[in-house]
């Protein structure tokens, strides 16, 4: 790296770049991690006949971070799938989803795409219910659709290939584009099913609901038991702190790169320093002991070996400090003995 001893741009990139993708992985690890931590401080609240009693008593008859397991129940209607028979549910959402081959000019492949192209999601209000038959209570579930990790069964499936003429076929070979098909999905959230909530759990008048949290907290509404959906959101948050790791590492072993090199170059360059000072003083010393009539001649002479006239100027350092005889004798690749610059060409120099 021959620029003054400064970090080449490739290397400042690198080393931004490394530090950009550590700073966002970070930043998704701390989000990964306090959500994990929150999840995992919930109270767990079992629905039964007592729920009611136990919200009364809390501050506020609200408990702002609440775990809670049932059954779901519709409130009044339900929705039928349009596709299965005596299937229904309280959440509906359908889905048509493109695909298609798209020619990538970099790496000259054909990758997948796929694109929704249509999506409409239907719900009717339900509660969450003890499978119990004998316990007569139901928690009222608010806004579904704001929860995350929504337990959503795929009830229907079915792709629909795309045909093709062969004018087609060498049309889309031209534009880059090779359609594939449409996928026709429908999921539902059906009626019986176990469903796991996390949120706030607030008693209102003689009913109580299940509201997305206050405070930056996750909604969740998952079909997985808590146990499965706490072990699944701390697995998510180690493996963003090992993707976090391994980015911090190589930002680490860059930057040390990048000074190691630096601190190589700077005591290269003292040692040069040392060297052009010992020359001139042992140039000085050998002025001083000449005849005055040896003096011109000496400050002519060759660096190296101090006999022969310098006859050559090295560019693009430009000094004159060699014979023709001794530039030849250097070592490659030839760098001139008073900078140590590397020599790109050489001049040669003529006394008339």
């Amino acid at each position: 790296m021959e620029n003054g001893g400064r970090p080449s741009l490739v290397q400042f990139i690198l080393l931004g770049s490394s530090s950009v993708v550590t700073a966002i992985l970070y930043t998704v690890y701390r989000q990964k991690a306090r959500d994990a931590q929150e999840l995992k401080g919930a109270k767990r609240i079992h629905l039964g006949e007592d729920l009611k009693s136990i919200l009364s008593e809390a501050p506020g008859k609200c408990v702002p971070y609440a775990v809670i397991e049932g059954a779901v129940r519709a409130v009044k209607e339900t929705l039928n799938s349009q596709f299965v028979d005596n299937c229904k549910g309280v959440i509906q959402r359908l889905t048509l989803q493109e695909h298609k081959m798209v020619w990538n000019r970099t790496t000259h492949l054909w990758n997948d795409y796929s694109k929704i192209i249509h999506q409409r999601t239907n719900t009717v209000p339900f509660d969450l219910v003890p499978h119990e038959d004998s316990v007569d209570v139901a928690v009222r579930v608010l806004k579904p659709l704001d929860a995350m990790d929504l337990g959503l069964d795929t009830v229907y499936e079915k792709f629909h290939p795309s045909v093709q003429s062969f004018t087609d076929v060498i049309g889309h070979y031209i534009s880059g584009e090779r359609p594939k098909g449409i996928q026709e999905t429908e999921e539902m959230l059906k009626v019986g099913a176990t469903l796991t909530g996390v949120g706030e759990l607030v008693l209102d008048h003689n009913s109580v609901r299940l509201q997305p949290p206050k405070q930056g907290l996750q909604y969740y509404l998952s079909s997985q038991d808590f146990d499965s959906l706490l072990q699944r959101q701390e697995s998510s948050a180690r493996l963003w702190k090992v993707l976090m790791l391994v980015f911090g590492f190589a930002t680490c072993a860059a930057l040390f790169f990048i000074l190691r090199k630096q601190y190589l170059q700077w005591q290269e360059r003292l040692r040069l320093k040392q060297m052009e000072q010992e020359f001139r003083e042992r140039e000085a010393q050998l002025l001083g002991r000449a005849a005055p009539e040896d003096r011109e001649g000496l400050k002519s002479t060759c660096v190296v070996c101090l006999s022969s006239a310098k006859s050559c100027a090295f560019l693009e350092c430009g000094h004159v400090c060699c014979c023709t005889e001794c530039y030849r004798a250097l070592p490659e690749p030839k760098r001139c003995p008073i900078c140590r610059r590397e020599i790109a060409r050489v001049v040669p120099l003529y006394n008339s």
